[in-house]
């Protein structure tokens, strides 16, 4: 905005509008919701956490990593015993429970696959803004190549840090990081297609953590 004004008004112009404009971006920067970012400078024209976008990653990681345990934690007692689901309720939720994994996983989401992720959605819209065809594949393309194995590769060394493997991280990705990308493919292109297509940008970070957190490639990601 200050641009347009300085092009326009030229000379001493420019320098008569600068005081307004100034005053209207601290009135927008007042104003703003607390909730949707956290301003990380102090001059206040710098970088904005998304901490609304950092909540919602986290909140999904934490459930779909509780879900995840319940299910594998339910899935083990029938194959060894055929008594009913309601008899052994609250063993079955409460009993063996990682926490710790699942706080793992809640701070993955917080701290660097939410933020991350939507700063990446930005930077896709700001340098392909059209919605055409030829866009939205490349959006595509680029979400595969570039998110995708940053993703794996951040996880694994997230988790290995975590447990005090870093040492064994090497192994980690010989082993699974190429399943996982395989895994992940066949189910990530559509998604993707969909996120960029349909799904609003402040909206994105939600939908992708949903299809993440399960879908089957996650396994891989969420254990050690």
């Amino acid at each position: 905005m200050g641009s347009l004004f300085g092009g326009a008004g030229g000379g001493h112009g420019g320098l008569w509008w600068r005081p307004f404009e100034s005053q209207k971006r601290q009135g927008r920067r007042r104003s703003s919701k607390p909730s949707d970012s956290v301003d990380r400078t102090n001059g206040g024209g710098g970088y904005r956490f998304p901490l609304k976008q950092a909540l919602t990653a986290g909140s999904l990681a934490f459930a779909g990593d509780t879900i995840a345990q319940l299910s594998e934690r339910y899935r083990k007692r029938n194959a060894l015993s055929d008594s009913g689901f309601s008899k052994d309720i609250m063993w079955m939720l409460c009993s063996n429970h990682d926490w710790l994994r699942a706080l793992r996983m809640a701070s993955y989401g917080f701290l660097l696959y939410g933020p991350g992720s939507y700063a990446w959605y930005q930077y896709l819209d700001h340098a392909l803004p059209k919605q055409t065809v030829e866009n939205l594949l490349l959006k595509v393309l680029l979400n595969q190549i570039v998110l995708g194995p940053s993703v794996v590769a951040i996880v694994f060394a997230w988790n290995n840090i975590w447990l005090g493997k870093f040492s064994e991280l090497p192994n980690k990705y010989q082993k699974d990081a190429i399943p996982t990308l395989i895994t992940g493919y066949k189910f990530w292109i559509p998604v993707s297609a969909l996120n960029f297509w349909v799904v609003p940008l402040q909206a994105r970070v939600a939908f992708i953590n949903f299809e993440h957190w399960v879908h089957p490639s996650s396994q891989f990601m969420r254990k050690a």
